[in-house]
């Protein structure tokens, strides 16, 4: 009996002692838990930081501004750092905005779009993530070709999609357009608004619906080469159902100036505010002198005067003095090009005797592009010469072009055009009288122009139509043909942690190479 008496009195210590063991351990995991912390995410927040991201500063100056804006000539440089004006391969810069954005602009889409889907009262925001996870993929595409879509940014739903399949680019296209259809028919004055959380049009769902619009336009458009019955389609809806009709439309993600990176727009943030590469690089001299034939009156926008950026004293303003730097040169190449007369200004100031950058429209604060009036206008133009829509080209195209110049009043009030030196300007340019291939070269030039700052649309539509037309550079280091590029190799992570579905993808696009050509590239 004692025997018995002691084995159950330490049972009942043992049990004491657990439990108390349990209770201390519990209240230790308690000790743990910040009370303070978010368990529930507000979705519009998670979708404003998604579409502040878009514009961020390290891809901005990799794929926009080295890559894109000097191999549409916009921009040239004697800086080896500017990869598309030679077209030598960076692997950082070419693969940079594929890097960055899966992860901090698409998967953030994505979890709003997935955490809203079935709540009526956050239609608006779900439809806008919809809206902008697709702008941001069809910039994808258009620098890559095959890509993840249907399964990009859902890793955080299991490892079934930790490692996404690329899907054709065509497939890609259909689905784009599917999303930004589905997107604007549900967005409502009835659910709940976006307000200040939405940094592009603040709210305001009659323009998120335009928008859609603009996009399925550009994507019909992209997209008429190679299957223009579909793009007939695409473009005739998405016209009836109205989009842009004034710069009042614009789509622009609206910044701050100040401290935080994550708000202020980056691809200024790169060309001057902290990294300066402006100093490196110059207007084009295929753009300079292409203003300058035709009287463009945004010549003194676009340029910000010959001199030292840093020494406001040194510029010269005079519209007659401006010269753009040619494409294609480093300092030793171009010196043996340069007349009796340009050697002295090279040998006392380098690149400082080319047309700067204008500083005007380089503010933290100042407008990243999305879409324009100007462009809608001008494919509105485009449309009619294909018969896809009824209408006066010639009116459109002067909407386009009257746009695009006044556009710019965004950036600086400084920048306004007297309304005759722009009619002025239209009238030179000959449009009505132009034949019809003419008219699409002087339509595919404005573009061009139009997209000044928007650079990956302005190389997309030059793939697309060849206008305007432009003589490749022909550096001896250039990675693989002195041609434009018709793409941007893929990040190279893909290749180790990806292997299957990136070999997948080359496989079917015929390489991972600068001249592989897109679904929709036909050539030009």
């Amino acid at each position: 009996m004692k025997s018995l008496y002691k084995n159950k009195m330490a049972g009942m210590l043992l049990a004491v002692a657990l439990s108390a063991s349990s209770c201390s351990e519990d209240a230790l995991m308690e000790l743990n838990v910040n009370r303070n912390a978010v368990t529930d995410m507000n979705m519009a927040y998670l979708f404003s930081l998604a579409t502040l991201n878009i514009g961020a500063e390290y891809e901005n100056t990799r794929g926009p501004m080295l890559y894109a804006a000097p191999m549409i000539q916009h921009t040239a440089s004697l800086s080896d750092i500017f990869t598309g004006d030679k077209y030598t391969y960076s692997a950082p810069y070419s693969g940079a905005y594929m890097e960055t954005h899966y992860l901090s602009v698409v998967k953030l889409y994505t979890q709003v779009i997935l955490e809203t889907a079935d709540d009526a009262t956050q239609a608006n925001v779900n439809g806008a993530a919809m809206i902008m996870k697709a702008f941001d993929l069809h910039r994808m595409t258009d620098m890559y070709g095959d890509i993840p879509y249907t399964t990009a940014g859902k890793g955080l739903l299991g490892e079934e999609h930790w490692f996404p399949v690329y899907e054709n680019q065509r497939d890609v296209y259909y689905a784009m357009i599917e999303d930004l259809r589905s997107a604007r028919d549900k967005m409502s004055d009835a659910a709940l608004p976006l307000g200040v959380q939405d940094f592009i049009y603040n709210g305001d769902v009659s323009k998120w619906k335009k928008f859609a619009n603009a996009m399925l336009m550009r994507i019909a458009l992209r997209m008429s080469n190679v299957d223009p019955a579909r793009a007939q389609e695409v473009f005739t809806e998405a016209y009836a159902s109205g989009a842009f009709t004034s710069n009042a439309d614009n789509a622009y993600i609206h910044y701050l100036e100040g401290p935080q990176a994550v708000n202020r727009n980056g691809l200024n943030d790169g060309y001057w505010n902290t990294r300066r590469y402006s100093r490196d690089c110059k207007i084009s001299r295929t753009f300079m002198n292409w203003m300058v034939s035709n009287n463009d009156p945004r010549l003194m926008i676009v340029s910000g005067g010959i001199g030292d950026p840093v020494a406001p004293a040194s510029w010269n303003l005079a519209p007659a003095a401006q010269k753009g730097m040619p494409n294609g040169y480093t300092s030793a190449t171009l010196r043996p090009t340069l007349s009796p007369q340009e050697l002295p200004a090279f040998n006392a100031g380098g690149n400082t005797m080319y047309s700067m950058l204008n500083l005007r429209y380089l503010d933290w604060s100042d407008p990243y592009l999305l879409q324009t009036y100007s462009e809608v206008a001008l494919m509105e133009a485009e449309a009619v010469l294909k018969g896809w829509i009824t209408g006066d080209a010639n009116a459109f195209f002067t909407q386009g072009v009257t746009a695009a110049v006044n556009h710019w009043t965004a950036f600086d009030p400084s920048f306004a055009v007297p309304a005759a030196a722009t009619t002025a300007y239209i009238r030179g340019r000959g449009f009505e009288a132009a034949s019809n291939e003419n008219k699409l070269r002087l339509i595919g030039e404005e573009y061009w122009a139009a997209t000044y700052l928007n650079d990956l649309e302005s190389w997309a539509n030059w793939r697309r139509t060849g206008y305007p037309t432009l003589t490749p550079t022909q550096d001896p280091n250039r990675y693989e043909a002195n041609e434009i590029p018709r793409r941007l190799k893929y990040w190279e992570n893909e290749i180790a942690s990806n292997p299957l579905n990136y070999e997948a993808a080359i496989q079917r696009m015929g390489g991972d190479h600068f001249m592989t050509r897109m679904w929709w590239d036909g050539g030009n």
